[in-house]
């Protein structure tokens, strides 16, 4: 995960964007939940405040902002300090991690994807909630990166070039849907998903640990 300062100095511009964007969020929310397998061992990586892992009901995070952490600490989550490329869990411990819009700021993608190879079970689940690099809400994230706290330390990927890491990095049976459809300004009801991409501008992967890699 990637340096952590934006996270810990504006944690409420943070929480705001979630506030005034309100059905977004939800509407990535049921997005993510469609791949949650219920009844499973799971740990967000990048918790953040919780606002992921809350409704989603994942009792266990890591994030690199003590800021971020103690807020997901007061909702009941356990939080572990660290960051997505050393991630300070024995290996084969859960049945699914969960990584949302974390993957555009971590600093070696390529490892943040093998250590969460390495700390799932056999055929577990990575499932990843990311903005469409090449979508119009990532084209539009890209033009504002250099003017906002946060997108200035971003690399928006592809969903084809996160596949391509995926894939490198043991995974396969990658299934993906989409959702936030129009403008997020303009958003005022909660929006289905859609199978695929190309269209909407928040995407989540759901992939198959496959192949075990070797640290």
């Amino acid at each position: 995960m990637a340096k952590s300062d934006p996270f810990n100095q504006y944690v409420q511009d943070y929480e705001a964007w979630f506030s005034k964007h309100r059905h977004v969020y939800f509407s990535e929310v049921e997005a993510i939940r469609h791949f949650i397998p219920p009844g499973k061992k799971g740990v967000e990586i990048g918790v953040g405040t919780g606002r992921f892992a809350v409704p989603l009901q994942i009792k266990i995070g890591v994030d690199p902002s003590s800021a971020m952490g103690d807020i997901a600490r007061n909702q009941g989550i356990e939080v572990f300090d660290g960051i997505a490329e050393a991630l300070p869990f024995r290996s084969h411990h859960f049945d699914f991690a969960l990584m949302v819009t974390t993957v555009c700021f971590v600093d070696d993608i390529l490892k943040a994807f093998e250590e969460a190879n390495r700390i799932l079970k056999p055929h577990g689940s990575f499932i990843l909630g990311m903005v469409d690099g090449d979508s119009a809400l990532g084209k539009v994230y890209k033009k504002l990166k250099d003017k906002n706290k946060f997108y200035r330390i971003a690399t928006f990927f592809s969903v084809g070039e996160v596949v391509g890491f995926l894939h490198r990095s043991g995974f396969g049976d990658v299934k993906i849907v989409q959702t936030v459809f129009g403008d997020i300004g303009s958003i005022e009801e909660t929006q289905p998903f859609e199978t695929g991409y190309g269209k909407g501008g928040f995407v989540v992967l759901n992939a198959t640990k496959l192949v075990e890699i070797k640290q």
